[in-house]
Parts: structure tokens; sequence; C-alpha cells
């Protein structure tokens, strides 16, 4: 089953850029391209991509609220911000109203499909670096739920990286049944996306950075 991607940019050549890379992967398509966040909204609405690769500094509606809205409306869209200054302010931004991750513009287009599928399989993909500067950026909520013994142990799988079918693999449980969990896990803490979550149990010491085990 290949991976739908929506493009957002307002520049047309980093789309096209980015529409030529994708195409020469067999597991991925494009299944439109936005110049804002007013038409990535639209789009994200009426394609219900997988993966959204979202520019964050656009005109009209940028991406970082164009984030939060898809992310509100379509929970099962991932969506990775792209940006092309890692120290700008936006990236902590995105990735608190929901982005799962983040890609520099001038990234290669191995890492870059390799990124659209880690994001498509539920995995969370951070530097332990990047980690560590967004686990300051983040707040805890206020009073979350209890988690069960078993989200506990889903949400410390992906915070080290898991994918959804290595999760049901090691947890012996379905696939469906992680992103149940997932899903479960995310609504009890209040937060948008797993990156969230995973940021989260670093905050919070329910696993250590030393432990994590991301790239990107």
């Amino acid at each position: 089953m290949t991976i739908r991607v929506l493009i957002v940019d307002d520049h047309s050549v980093v789309r096209q850029g980015l529409q030529m890379f994708l195409a020469l992967d067999p597991e991925i398509d494009v299944v439109g391209e936005a110049k804002n966040g007013v038409e990535a909204i639209r789009l994200a609405r009426q394609d219900k991509p997988d993966v959204v690769l979202m520019d964050l500094l656009m005109p009209e509606v940028d991406g970082v609220t164009a984030t939060e809205k898809i992310r509100q409306e379509l929970p099962d869209t991932e969506i990775i911000a792209l940006t092309s200054v890692l120290e700008d302010k936006t990236i902590f931004d995105a990735i608190r109203v929901g982005a799962t991750g983040y890609l520099l513009k001038d990234t290669e287009s191995d890492k870059l499909c390799e990124a659209i599928k880690a994001a498509a399989a539920g995995q969370v993909q951070l530097s332990p670096a990047v980690a560590a500067r967004l686990v300051r950026e983040v707040r805890a909520p206020d009073s979350p739920e209890t988690l069960t013994a078993r989200e506990r142990e889903v949400l410390l799988a992906l915070t080290r990286g898991l994918s959804n079918s290595e999760i049901a693999e090691v947890l012996f449980i379905t696939e469906k049944t992680v992103k149940t969990h997932v899903s479960n896990i995310l609504a009890k803490l209040n937060l948008p996306s797993r990156t969230q979550a995973a940021l989260y149990a670093l905050k919070t010491g329910l696993i250590e950075l030393d432990e994590i085990n991301l790239s990107h």
C-alpha cells in the first residue's frame, strides 16, 4: 500500500523538487500540492493524506496554524515540518501543535523518503540533542489521566523510536491495538502527537534521554 503525501510550500520550485524526488519511490504517492496554509487545510480535508510535508513560513496562513488545524481534524494524518533553519523558533511551535518531526529543506532525497515512511509507520524521529532542547520547551499537561500498565509500555516503546509494527511485535499485540493504545495515550495526556507524548515521557522521567535510540 502506497503512502499518500501532500506537499505544502509557497515556493513552486521547492514543490516541484519534492515532487520529483518522491515520484522516484514506488511506495510514495503525491496526492496534492498546496502553496499556503489555507490550501493545505482544504486539500488535507479533501484527500486525507497519510503524511503532509509542511513548510512553516508561508503567506495567508502559516505552517504552524495549518498543522494545528489539520491535526485537530485529521488525527491519523502525520505532519512533518519543513524548515530552512534548524534554530527557527517556529519548529518548536510546530512540534507543540502536533507535527511529528521536522526536516531541513536541503535533506537528501533518500532521507526524505525514509522520514515519510517512518512517520507513516508511527515512528517518532528525534535526535537526542534535539529531544533535549524540545523537552525544555514542552509543557507537561497539568493533570493527565493515569495511564494503564500497557499504555505505559506502548509509550516507552514509541519514545524509543519503535514503529507501530515493531511495538506490536514486541508486545505480542496487533498493529491496530497499538494504534488504539496510542490514541488513548494522547487523549489521556491531552497531547496532539506521538512526538509530544515521547517528550512528555522524557520530561516526566518515565524514560531517560540516554535510553532513547532515535535518529533523524
